[in-house]
């Protein structure tokens, strides 16, 4: 833990931040998954803090921070692409401060590549230290050219948690609550242990408090958030955790993710079927339908263990939204493995699948490995299991026509299309407007693949 007086010093640097960043602007831009949109939440809180206004339009900006993503090779080429079309800015506007943060920041090929490449990028800071941004952010102020704030330490050494920090966060009524942090699992294909750590949970208390201040502000739905939400170890175990946090007065949702299936417990379901308030949606990865490439991304489960925990989820909530990602091209994956994650998901018939080609990792084992599958044939089964998927969803999807389902509406969409999630966290449209934030009951008139229809009673 970060001790509290380190978080009481960044405060004040924040305090005598104030008068000078009066009437300046910040851009925080994030890439990636929802820890690193809480993270961009906590970093946005920072910059508050230190006098910042906090604006979505970079002509504006006088400070820009990207909180990266290594988890694809394709997400780490965006940043880069953005990083390098700043450049231009940066020469209009000298003044300008640049910061890159999160998982990229902790590749050490990749900082050694924005120091040679990107000079002009002002600082970097790593994943365990959002705690310093008031720091930084002076030290930049003050220039001397890029900084890097990055703990070197191994990935079994490195990783803390704080406390007491700021948040901003982007909606009233719906909130991400991080829980823990890190990964033990050390699957071939992620990155993850590597950029963010080993597991340590926060204090079982802290998320209660959290969560229950949540409630009181009249937030509706909840997602409490880690790399392998249901390894959680606080004082309490995940599933008494998240019991105890649904008995907290207020009329709002719990949601968690994302859940390893060697982890998703028989008392964790019994928790969530039993519990109102706990969102009826599971998202349980399975990554690959064949045993021997389960074995070679050391999953640590077999097809039919995954399989008999998926039914067993369906089982004991008939209600339930049940979601996965998949990996497509795992080295060495034969056309005859492809197929039997195909049969999978037919079997299981998820509401959605979340689905990538193998994206090589530097340091991870399967980076390494002989039998890359070329890309052409990568896509080819992309498109393949797509289309069985698509069919999947529609059958799913039927099932809701003519029943009323509770909705958390969104306000309007950018087509004026009332809007919001059902607790299955399917997209619902609806007839008339009903105020974001707002729960409404609306019975299901039309479906489609990935959303429903309907008319608010």
């Amino acid at each position: 833990m970060i001790p509290q007086e380190e978080i009481r010093r960044q405060a004040e640097i924040a305090s005598s931040l104030r008068g000078r960043l009066a009437g300046k602007k910040a851009l925080v831009r994030t890439f990636g998954c929802q820890q690193n949109e809480a993270d961009g939440e906590r970093i946005a809180g920072a910059l508050d803090a230190c006098g910042y206004t906090l604006t979505e339009t970079l002509s504006e900006a006088d400070l820009v921070i990207l909180n990266t993503c290594a988890v694809r090779e394709h997400a780490e080429k965006r940043v880069l692409g953005v990083i390098g079309s700043l450049k231009k800015e940066k020469e209009r506007r000298p003044s300008l401060l640049l910061g890159m943060c999160g998982c990229m920041a902790q590749e050490a090929h990749r900082r050694e590549q924005l120091k040679r490449s990107y000079p002009y990028v002002d600082f970097v800071f790593g994943t365990d230290l959002l705690h310093k941004v008031p720091e930084i952010v002076a030290n930049a102020l003050a220039g001397g050219g890029q900084k890097q704030y990055v703990n070197d330490l191994p990935h079994d050494q490195f990783g803390e948690l704080s406390e007491g920090t700021p948040v901003k966060r982007t909606s009233p009524y719906r909130a991400l609550v991080s829980i823990m942090y890190g990964c033990d699992n050390f699957c071939s294909y992620c990155i993850v242990p590597y950029v963010r750590g080993r597991e340590r949970s926060r204090p079982s208390d802290a998320v209660l408090r959290e969560v229950r201040e949540l409630a009181e502000s009249g937030c509706r739905d909840i997602q409490l958030l880690g790399q392998n939400v249901n390894s959680y170890r606080g004082e309490l175990s995940f599933p008494a955790l998240l019991e105890r946090a649904s008995q907290i007065d207020g009329d709002f949702w719990m949601r968690f993710m994302t859940s390893h299936p060697k982890d998703a417990s028989d008392e964790l379901i019994a928790v969530m079927a039993r519990n109102q308030k706990i969102a009826k949606h599971f998202h349980l990865p399975f990554q690959s339908g064949s045993d021997r490439v389960l074995a070679e991304m050391n999953r640590r489960y077999t097809r039919a263990q995954y399989l008999e925990k998926a039914l067993k989820i369906r089982d004991a909530m008939p209600d339930v939204s049940l979601t996965s990602d998949v990996i497509i091209g795992f080295p060495t994956e034969t056309e005859a493995e492809f197929l039997e994650t195909v049969e999978l998901v037919r079997q299981v018939e998820f509401d959605m699948l979340f689905t990538f080609l193998f994206s090589p990792r530097a340091g991870t084992r399967a980076a390494k490995m002989d039998g890359q599958i070329p890309h052409e044939e990568q896509v080819k089964r992309f498109e393949y299991l797509s289309a069985v998927q698509n069919e999947v969803a529609q059958k799913r999807n039927d099932r809701y026509v003519g029943k009323t389902l509770r909705v958390l509406s969104d306000g309007t969409d950018e087509n004026g299309i009332p809007t919001g999630r059902c607790g299955q966290n399917k997209i619902v449209t609806f007839d008339r407007p009903v105020p974001a934030g707002r729960f409404c009951e609306v019975k299901i008139q039309s479906s489609r693949q990935y959303a429903l229809s309907g008319t608010v009673v």
